[in-house]
């Protein structure tokens, strides 16, 4: 008798990898695990190009460009005789629209198809092991979708509400619609102290708005040091921002004149609108982790190779906000170049195969097969006004992990580049070094246009770079890095 083959099921298809989550993590980790011949498919169910593309990195930095080239200018005579007016909101929203591609991921799509990469269009469920259901949001179809080695989870975070009554109903903004909103309100009250309330701040000022911020801690930016947050809320209050300090939101109502914010010490805050960015969590809720031993909502626990730790066999990753370990785009795209190079070493012909031995498990601290840097070496710039530029650890992290640790602060205004940048520069830039190997551990640069100084300090960071060796690296004159050269003359060098 002839055996006859099994109908192929139109509705299963098989990959060697798939990635749920079409960001910027997840198209990083499909770039890297599909460039050993992989074949790799991505699931996204909202716009290629994810949450920094559309609603958060691109379109708040755009928002908050023109208000910063506009201090700038005022800042040196002969620009600042030229500046005649405030910010042009309009045109500010219609330049946010651009670098927001006007929602529209086409040529984010071109990119995948242009790298190999298969786009499924749906929401994806584990229904067990390497095994997926992906269902159209539009059509309501279902697909099994197939992983023959692994599953890489890069879906991010979302915006978290607090438990206050009446805030549900009182249609908040989160930072989607802070970002993406088509008018600026008379009127802005803020929830939170953190980067999202700091920046949203400081760009709704500038377009015009009235705006509160309600912080419930005694300092804004309160995970940072401590000068970073004073500097950033003296000048929102020069700017006209009401800045509350140490209170809670109660209770909130929206009515015919707007939200109502009734505050812990009895006042009330009125506003045409109301921003809550008082954090985030993973999204995995609707992941059905539960079909695989996990517990919906939780965050995933990964290694430094971006394995989930808690799931066998080798064959679940995940990178980026999902996991807790990060939280800025640039360092879960760094996750991401780790997870995919991870499978794809792990996993295709050429690389270690599946015996789990060659590159991946030899491989040490600090190679592309390990995420070293998530633990002590994280960049992060906030895009307030002055910016704020940070890597590593802050001091009391650096003491609490047990470093024997001494700081250097330098007003940054007192550098001849500073001079030269604007006339009455304010700035302070300090290094938390080890006193005991004299490697910098972090650093903190707080002034106008330091994110662009916050490489060198990544550098030094990373590559744990002696000060010795760090003093024979000459700052140009005058810019304002010369303040590195200060920093280690405070030191003793």
């Amino acid at each position: 008798m002839t055996q006859t083959e099994p109908e192929h099921d139109p509705s299963e298809q098989t990959f060697d990898v798939v990635v749920l989550g079409a960001g910027a993590v997840g198209e990083n980790v499909a770039d890297r695990a599909g460039r050993r011949g992989l074949s790799v498919a991505v699931v996204e169910s909202e716009l290629v190009g994810g949450e920094c593309s559309y609603w958060a990195c691109m379109p708040s930095k755009a928002l908050l460009r023109s208000g910063s080239v506009l201090a700038a200018a005022r800042a040196v005579p002969g620009a600042a005789e030229a500046v005649t007016g405030g910010v042009a909101a309009r045109a500010v929203l219609a330049r946010r629209d651009t670098m927001a591609a006007d929602w529209d991921d086409s040529g984010q799509v071109k990119w995948l198809d242009g790298a190999g990469i298969e786009l499924l269009r749906g929401a994806a469920r584990f229904t067990g092991p390497r095994r997926l259901e992906v269902r159209d949001a539009g059509t309501g179809a279902a697909t099994t979708v197939v992983a023959r080695h692994a599953v890489v989870v890069a879906t991010g975070s979302e915006p978290v509400l607090p438990d206050l009554p009446g805030l549900a109903t009182a249609r908040p903004w989160t930072s989607r619609e802070a970002t993406s909103a088509d008018r600026v309100p008379g009127s802005l009250a803020i929830i939170g102290g953190g980067v999202v309330a700091a920046e949203m701040a400081t760009a709704y000022t500038d377009l015009g708005s009235r705006v509160t911020v309600l912080v419930r801690g005694a300092r804004l930016l309160a995970g940072l040091e401590p000068f970073v947050g004073e500097a950033v809320t003296s000048a929102l209050v020069d700017a006209g921002a009401d800045l509350r300090l140490g209170v809670q939101v109660e209770r909130v109502e929206r009515d015919a004149s707007g939200v109502r914010l009734h505050l812990s010490t009895g006042d009330v805050v009125v506003a045409d609108e109301v921003l809550v960015a008082t954090g985030r969590r993973p999204r995995t809720a609707d992941l059905g982790l539960d079909a695989v031993g996990l517990e919906p909502g939780s965050r995933l626990e990964v290694d430094d190779r971006m394995q989930v730790t808690a799931v066998d066999g080798g064959w679940l990753y995940a990178a980026g906000d999902v996991t807790g370990r990060v939280a800025t785009t640039h360092q879960g795209k760094y996750d991401a170049r780790v997870a995919g190079d991870v499978v794809a070493a792990r996993f295709s012909a050429d690389g270690g195969g599946e015996h789990w031995g060659g590159p991946v498990e030899a491989a040490e601290p600090w190679s592309r097969y390990r995420a070293t840097a998530d633990h002590e070496a994280v960049p992060q710039v906030v895009f307030t006004r002055p910016e704020v530029a940070t890597v590593g650890l802050t001091e009391d992290a650096a003491r609490d992990a047990g470093y024997p640790v001494r700081v250097v602060r330098y007003d940054i205004g007192s550098v001849a580049g500073a001079a030269i940048a604007a006339d009455g520069y304010q700035g302070t830039a300090a290094i938390v070094v080890d006193t005991e190997r004299e490697v910098v551990l972090g650093a903190t640069f707080v002034g106008p246009d330091v994110a662009e100084m916050l490489h060198s300090a990544t550098i030094a960071v990373v590559g744990q770079v002696p000060l010795s060796r760090l003093w024979h690296a000459v700052p140009a004159y005058p810019t304002v890095s010369e303040v590195w050269l200060r920093l280690l003359e405070g030191y003793g060098l």
